[in-house]
């Protein structure tokens, strides 16, 4: 499983589409994803503080564009890879979401393996 952390508006938006089209799709290419173990970087880095997030779990299977695990940013851990989607993200690949809040401290921590 993947994830993709967005607004709950970007996220109803996308509902009434079905598919997700982020700023980054037009400016990078690319929808940025995430393993869970690893999606606080990018939330820290850019949505310290925000509570209006949600993070759509997504199924890999069900994507048809292509995937590629490629370098983040050079504040990330060493020979941490990012997955990124060449494509919107469908609907219908997302198989849950969540709410994903930060901590008092306006700080998001790594998700718990479940």
């Amino acid at each position: 499983m993947l994830v993709h952390l967005c607004s709950a508006e970007d996220w109803a938006r996308a509902q009434a589409t079905g598919e997700l089209r982020p700023e980054s799709l037009r400016a990078q290419g690319f929808v940025h994803l995430s393993a869970p173990y690893q999606v606080h970087l990018p939330a820290n880095r850019l949505y310290g503080g925000r509570h209006d997030l949600v993070l759509l779990h997504v199924d890999p299977a069900k994507l048809s564009d292509p995937l590629r695990w490629e370098p983040g940013v050079p504040t990330d851990p060493d020979a941490m890879l990012f997955p990124h989607l060449y494509g919107p993200l469908p609907v219908s690949a997302v198989i849950d979401t969540t709410a994903y809040v930060p901590d008092d401290d306006g700080r998001f921590a790594p998700l718990v393996a479940t």
